[in-house]
């Protein structure tokens, strides 16, 4: 697939949550990384989502 993670930071994956709830097609996701011993937790950010044209709040998936 991709490189192999080295240490301890990872590529994660961001998902809209207000855009499963809309109903609308499509998804918007943003791939990132982020350090696995300094955030152990789901990161969660404030990302743009270009099919409902505004910014929302994207979570990390699995």
């Amino acid at each position: 697939m991709g490189k192999k993670a080295k240490g301890n930071r990872i590529q994660v994956i961001l998902e809209c949550t207000e855009h499963k709830t809309s109903g609308q097609p499509g998804t918007s996701r943003y791939i990132t990384t982020k350090n696995r011993k300094n955030t152990p937790d789901r990161m969660e950010m404030r990302k743009y989502n270009p099919i409902l044209q505004k910014v929302t709040v994207h979570r990390e998936i699995k």
